[in-house]
């Protein structure tokens, strides 16, 4: 991996749009986890950024309160990481710092939308079909992460949660 920092902070917000922006382009509001992410809150204990020698961001994660049912968790994303570093284990690392800090007491499950390759290598795995977004996701993309007897059990609507915050 390229030497980059991890902190657990959030970046400023301008050169945080730029990074979101240049890593998943103009249609990055129109996908359904930003239904999500409407109206909600960061967690912001678990923000984490990278940042280059220079202080430049090179890569940050996000994490929201949701819910099913019940039971408390969260929604990860976005997980960006600046074009030029992608494929060097920034994300990787991002991701790793910020689950590790995550009370698994408080938030029993985690979910996003992406690739199963990428996020298998942090113990997510393709989430049951009874669980939905509020918005059209590739089933195949919809992934959960938590204790397996609870994640199998999840089912129904996963809503923002903003009271948890």
């Amino acid at each position: 991996m390229t030497q980059v920092k991890i902190l657990a902070q959030s970046a400023e917000p301008h050169p945080l749009t730029d990074l979101l922006n240049r890593a998943f382009g103009p249609g990055r509001l129109a996908r359904t986890a930003e239904r999500l992410r409407e109206g909600n809150q960061r967690i912001a204990a678990y923000d984490r950024m990278a940042i280059d020698n220079d202080g430049a961001l090179m890569g940050a994660i996000s994490f929201w309160p949701v819910r099913v049912e019940q039971t408390a968790g969260l929604l990860l994303g976005p997980l960006a990481v600046h074009p030029d570093m992608q494929g060097q284990g920034v994300g990787q690392a991002l991701m790793q710092d910020a689950l590790a800090a995550i009370d698994e007491a408080r938030f029993a499950f985690t979910v996003l939308v992406g690739d199963l390759p990428y996020y298998q290598k942090a113990e997510f795995s393709v989430a049951p079909r009874a669980l939905q977004l509020p918005g059209p996701v590739d089933p195949q993309r919809l992934l959960l992460r938590g204790e397996a007897k609870l994640c199998a059990a999840l089912s129904g609507m996963v809503r923002r949660a903003p009271e948890l915050c």
